[in-house]
């Protein structure tokens, strides 16, 4: 709907200050679609030529533009070549490149690592960081959590349509600490009294799993379970990680 691509049913939307879909906000936005189709008889430099001319980048800027994207997403061996002789993957990084051509304040990479080795997932992540610093916006969306638990800055979840929640990556999420304790003598009470601090305990023979919501009760746990007479010989604070967060937060309706 940002992009234009689909009309809502309701409400309306803005990009860059401007109404969405509007032929010049769109000339300031990159776009790699999951499903991406390219002219096959196209090569690699021809086609970022073409978009670029769409976006209204001169012939002159082109032509210095162009071996450096195709340098840049590591296809310079291969500028002259026919997209329809191109793996998915160099496909994948040439379709990032046309995104780009036009050096837009905002990006959509829907799945951009879709399909890549992991050289070539890590060379998306550093251009993706570039973009970021040159002051473009990225949007990524992406079902491999790692990959945007590595790269972002801020992560959205959306469940049926509705924002569920928002967390900022660059931060420490100290409300999601989960603490591994490996302990003799867990008493059902030294259990019990973990209520005041923890949101979820779970009890397997001699190991103990909780989650608090922040690291700095975790001296004051250690003594508790202590005092209530545990033999302690592991204590080990664990963040969670983003999967670890979808699953506790998407996940809790679905019976997951």
């Amino acid at each position: 709907m940002l992009l234009g691509l689909v009309k809502p049913s309701a409400g309306e939307a803005f990009v860059l200050g401007a109404p969405a879909g509007g032929v010049e906000v769109r000339r300031k936005i990159g776009f790699l679609p999951e499903d991406f189709r390219f002219y096959q008889w196209l090569t690699a430099a021809e086609l970022l030529a073409l978009h670029g001319r769409l976006s209204g980048v001169s012939t002159d800027v082109l032509r210095e533009r162009v071996p450096a994207l195709v340098d840049l997403v590591g296809l310079t061996p291969h500028r002259d070549k026919r997209l329809q002789e191109f793996s998915k993957g160099m496909l994948q990084r040439i379709g990032l490149a046309q995104a780009l051509i036009h050096e837009p304040q905002l990006v959509f990479l829907d799945e951009p690592t879709s399909g890549l080795d992991p050289m070539g997932r890590r060379l998306v992540r550093d251009i993706i960081r570039a973009q970021r610093d040159r002051g473009a916006t990225v949007f990524l969306n992406s079902h491999i959590l790692s990959e945007i638990e590595i790269t972002c800055d801020e992560v959205v979840f959306i469940r049926d349509g509705e924002v569920v929640t928002s967390r900022d990556l660059r931060k420490q999420n100290e409300e999601e600490v989960r603490v591994v304790v490996r302990a003799r003598k867990l008493t059902p009470d030294a259990v019990a009294g973990l209520t005041r601090w923890s949101t979820s305990t779970q009890v397997d023979e001699e190991q103990l799993t909780f989650t608090t919501r922040s690291q700095d009760v975790l001296p004051d746990i250690l003594r508790h379970l202590v005092a209530a007479g545990a033999d302690v010989y592991q204590f080990t604070p664990q963040r969670l990680s983003l999967e670890d967060l979808f699953l506790k937060i998407m996940g809790e309706d679905r019976g997951l």
